[in-house]
């Protein structure tokens, strides 16, 4: 599974390879195909900033955006099919993770899945749809968590 990250932010301190590791384990678990290419990049707030106004007319930083194939076509069984863009705001993430009580890590690894499950048709528009997706990222992280 094809998994690019990128990060805007110079020096990144993050482990990479672990979010391509939690990355490529959600993929596995929702059975998206192994062709399939993800890309992830983490972003300093002002950036963030830029494209939560940009995209989401939102003024301000989020901590995770993704962003779906504009174009989805039908591929050879065998081409590579990208599903999407996962941002995150690592800076974002630290915050939050000091109000919630819980490690940087922990949240990091909570947004990319976030992410990855947006790029999957997962929402949370309605309250039912928000619980649907915020159950089945603990059974991911805690699935994934047993494997380490």
């Amino acid at each position: 599974m094809p998994i690019s990250i990128t990060s805007h932010r110079d020096p990144e301190p993050l482990d990479l390879a672990a979010f391509e590791r939690l990355a490529e384990f959600v993929l596995d678990r929702e059975d998206v195909p192994a062709h399939a290419e993800l890309s992830l990049a983490l972003v300093d707030v002002d950036e963030m900033a830029e494209l939560n106004e940009g995209y989401r007319g939102v003024a301000g930083p989020t901590d995770v955006l993704s962003f779906e194939c504009d174009d989805p076509c039908p591929v050879e069984s065998d081409e590579p099919v990208t599903l999407g863009d996962v941002v995150i705001a690592p800076r974002i993430a630290e915050e939050q993770a000091a109000e919630l009580g819980h490690t940087v890590e922990e949240e990091l690894n909570l947004l990319l899945v976030h992410g990855i499950l947006h790029l999957l048709g997962y929402d949370h528009d309605s309250d039912e749809d928000a619980a649907v997706m915020q159950e089945r990222e603990q059974a991911l992280l805690a699935a994934y968590a047993e494997g380490l």
